[in-house]
């Protein structure tokens, strides 16, 4: 566990068939770390491959704690036990569903309703485990910033080394890499066609996952801890 070079906690979803063909989708099982083939869509403007090379590293995942590296003297076997103990006392959250939208150039699916209590649940990961992050050292910062991040996503970067947590959170699952405005038309409508009817209603997240990411910078799992708090409830829609 002590092997990998960065750490994280992700929702990625139990087995399912919405699950298993996007994740066949990316070409990447981060739960069992292997490869997958991709199924053959008809429509699609560009390969697979192509489309899903960005994104398929992470697996089928929605980021909580973004990738960090672990603080001096700071452990796996620590980061494990803490991250059980944080989301026991987390309640799960409970959306209406899921669905196929654009972000910015990329496609994600994105939940509809229960938006405070996601960023709630990823704020509190975010902080909760923050003892265990090493600061983002001058490279990284360089990187981030060469994305012309605002002043508010500057703080956030500085207090928790990303700039897209705490009040910039938006719950998503990538699906693509950046892509050109036709081709994300022509690819929403080709995945939408195989995907949307198996999509869950509603969508539940009942457990988190810490996960590791090995020396080719693919993500693999770790550890899934049930989240075991009082649900959360929330009047909340899209």
């Amino acid at each position: 566990m002590d092997h990998f070079r960065r750490y994280a906690i992700y929702y990625v979803p139990d087995p399912a068939p919405w699950a298993d063909f996007a994740a066949a989708w990316l070409g990447w099982d981060a739960l069992d770390g292997r490869k997958l083939d991709h199924p053959d869509l008809p429509g699609l403007p560009l390969p697979v491959e192509q489309i899903t090379q960005t994104p398929r590293r992470y697996g089928l995942h929605a980021t909580i704690k973004p990738p960090f590296r672990l603080a001096e003297n700071a452990t796996a076997a620590a980061l494990h036990r803490a991250t059980d103990a944080l989301c026991s006392d987390l309640a799960p959250v409970r959306a209406d569903r899921l669905r196929i939208a654009r972000l910015g150039r990329f496609l994600a699916l994105l939940s509809v309703g229960a938006h405070d209590p996601l960023a709630e649940l990823a704020a509190d990961v975010v902080a909760g485990l923050d003892a265990f992050r090493a600061p983002p050292d001058a490279a990284e910062l360089a990187r981030r910033r060469a994305a012309r991040l605002d002043a508010e996503q500057d703080r956030l970067l500085l207090r928790w080394g990303y700039p897209n947590v705490m009040q910039r959170f938006r719950f998503h699952i990538t699906l693509t890499g950046r892509l050109s405005q036709p081709h994300l038309g022509a690819v929403r409508t080709a995945l939408a066609e195989r995907l949307e009817p198996m999509l869950p209603q509603p969508f539940r997240i009942a457990s988190l996952c810490l996960m590791g990411e090995d020396a080719d910078g693919y993500f693999h799992l770790i550890h899934r801890a049930e989240l075991g708090g009082r649900p959360r409830q929330s009047n909340d829609r899209a």
